[in-house]
């Protein structure tokens, strides 16, 4: 029995000398990123960017692979049942923490089956309008909204994004009523504002700003708590409602168990992107904003999120099945 004992603890002892062996040699071989959304899109170029930065500091391939569908949910699941080895991460995006209230029979969840790696990036959505509504600023806009309930459109990328999120912790916070306009992607959505067929979108920037730069729609605020530097003549939507804030976040989680060694490597390195001049150009120009910290500190963004997100889809009643 004395043997036995010790054969076992001899096993386990020369299981952890490997599993520590091959965490420090980590990474050994390329490492897969699941973006679950499609190819070109916001979401997709930032992984890139960030995949490419990885790939020449680190050594291996950081490949991107999209699983789009489920609004989300097909590629983050896929990433958080994969094993715990450290060569699978997700680029976590503000669906995750919309979607853990949003939809009612998730098989994961974000906060307990995920281990968060680093925060990449905030960034503002706006507040804009087609160019023949009658506002010009954000109280004139509450004005016209409570003089007429109802009749302002307000279009949106989607049911439970975060773009229509954004619009409904507006009315939440204003008493203003309008009617949902849900649009399959935020080119459709777009295309009608300008056309005039809707109202107002509260938009992601990086898809929008163009159009408001050639002067097509017309922008009352970003939603971000302090004004965006790629902005910075239009106020925040805080600036008329205190405590309004919905920006975009993005960052880099791995399934829960993985490697310590590998979540501090990625940390460590993406802390030194953001000293990076050229990277911090980079993402400045999709409008991103660094969101610096340790796996902690991102892990309580996420937390923030979910909590946040979760009294907003409550309170507009919205559900996705």
């Amino acid at each position: 029995m004395i043997r036995l004992t010790r054969l076992i603890a001899a096993a386990l002892a020369a299981a952890s000398f490997a599993g520590s062996a091959m965490a420090a040699d980590w990474p050994n071989r390329p490492v897969r990123w699941i973006v679950p959304y499609t190819p070109a899109g916001t979401t997709d170029v930032l992984a890139r960017i960030v995949a490419q930065y990885l790939s020449d500091k680190l050594g291996q391939q950081f490949v991107v692979e999209n699983k789009p569908g489920g609004g989300n949910n097909i590629g983050t699941e896929y990433a958080l049942r994969s094993p715990p080895d450290g060569y699978t991460m997700l680029l976590v995006n503000p669906a995750n923490g919309i979607n853990q209230t949003l939809y009612k029979n998730l098989n994961f969840s974000i906060v307990t089956d995920m281990q968060p790696v680093a925060g990449l990036v905030r960034s503002p959505n706006v507040m804009e309008v087609t160019n023949s509504f009658p506002a010009k600023t954000i109280p004139e806009f509450i004005d016209y909204c409570k003089k007429n309930p109802g009749k302002i459109n307000m279009a949106s990328s989607g049911s439970g994004t975060s773009v229509h999120m954004s619009g409904e912790l507006f009315m939440m916070m204003t008493g203003c009523k309008m009617t949902h306009i849900p649009y399959k992607g935020a080119g459709p959505a777009l295309t009608d504002l300008i056309g005039g067929q809707v109202h107002v979108l509260f938009d992601n920037m990086p898809s929008s700003i163009g159009h408001i730069r050639a002067g097509s729609i017309r922008p009352l605020g970003v939603t971000t708590a302090e004004r965006s530097p790629a902005l910075p003549n239009i106020p925040t939507v805080a600036d008329t409602v205190p405590g309004y804030e919905a920006s975009a976040w993005f960052g880099i989680g791995m399934p829960k168990g993985a490697p310590r060694e590998a979540v501090d490597r990625v940390n460590a390195e993406i802390q030194k992107m953001f000293q990076d001049q050229k990277m911090r150009d980079r993402l400045a120009e999709l409008g991103g904003v660094p969101l610096p910290g340790t796996p902690e500190d991102f892990g309580n963004v996420i937390k923030s999120e979910v909590e946040k997100w979760s009294k907003v889809v409550k309170a507009s009643g919205a559900t996705v099945e």
